[in-house]
């Protein structure tokens, strides 16, 4: 069976557990590549040591019992574990839906839910920090399975709403960083003022691992309409009418440039991007963060 049968946006769009639905996605995608995951207590193992009472038996290594009848302990000596925060832009343009039926805000969470399952099988804490105009939602990271299942709750409420929060709200990101720590920031880059992109930037300079991922619809990327339309701005509710035959390919030629520079933009700061299309399968999403995880950790 193909893995994208499990990753998919459309199947897992049917899928209401949003628990079900990481697990679903993460054990797809580790069965179509044949890579393990580490799990547990996230430490690089170092040397073997004779056991002495009061060891923690856990770290007993019983191959190592078998071969020699002695009992021996897996030393480590370089915690790999990090924090993984997960900053998901929650204003109203996340409301945008495809020609699949779903939302940006719905591809959003099912990214966030799936990375969030996949750090934590690796031992990472999880943080979850949704910004709109009513202010910003923070559940600090944390790596044990209750915050876990708290993690996945809150996400599952989160709806778009207003215009992305001004700069004080948003700062709130950049106090408490810790010293080991990747952001993944989720947003379709819709700004008034360049207040996503300076946030972006101010969260960069910070020395700590910043993954953007944007969020493009495909009848954005396509402009697969016809006829003359009226296009509302979900933020600002302004409407402009539109003859879609005529604007086409102006309107794809901009986006394409625009596309472009901010990704120039985002690397010449420092700043991984991914652009996702809300029709894609999930896997390039798992591989970008596994590649970081793993150079990062």
């Amino acid at each position: 069976m193909s893995k994208e049968k499990f990753i998919r946006p459309e199947v897992l769009a049917t899928i209401k557990d949003l628990p079900l639905l990481a697990k679903t996605v993460v054990e797809g995608f580790m069965a179509g590549h044949n890579q393990s995951l580490r799990r547990g207590a996230g430490l690089e193992f170092s040397q073997y040591r004779s056991y002495q009472p009061g060891d923690d038996l856990r770290q007993l290594d019983w191959k190592m019992f078998a071969r020699s009848d002695r009992y021996y302990i897996r030393e480590a000596e370089v915690d790999t574990n990090i924090t993984v925060r997960f900053v998901l832009d929650g204003s109203a343009s996340m409301a945008h839906e495809d020609t699949n039926g779903l939302r940006k805000l719905d591809y959003a969470r099912f990214l966030v839910a799936s990375l969030a399952y996949l750090a934590s099988l690796q031992g990472d804490a999880v943080g979850l920090y949704v910004l709109r105009e009513s202010g910003l939602i923070n559940l600090t990271p944390r790596s044990d399975n209750m915050h876990l299942q708290r993690f996945w709750h809150r996400l599952s409420e989160v709806e778009p709403q207003g215009k992305f929060p001004d700069a004080q709200a948003a700062g709130k990101l950049l106090a408490d960083r810790r010293q080991k720590e990747l952001t993944i920031f989720l947003t379709d880059l819709y700004e008034q003022e360049d207040e996503i992109t300076s946030l972006l930037f101010r969260l960069g300079a910070q020395r700590h691992e910043l993954l953007l991922f944007h969020l493009v619809a495909r009848n954005e990327l396509d402009f697969a309409y016809s006829g003359t339309l009226t296009f509302e701005d979900l933020e600002t509710g302004r409407t402009l009418q539109v003859g879609t035959a005529e604007q086409r390919s102006s309107y794809i030629t901009k986006l394409q440039a625009w596309l472009q520079q901010t990704e120039r933009d985002m690397r010449n700061r420092q700043i991984a991007y991914d652009r996702f299309v809300t029709d894609e399968p999930l896997d390039k999403a798992l591989r970008a963060f596994l590649q970081k995880r793993l150079l990062y950790g």
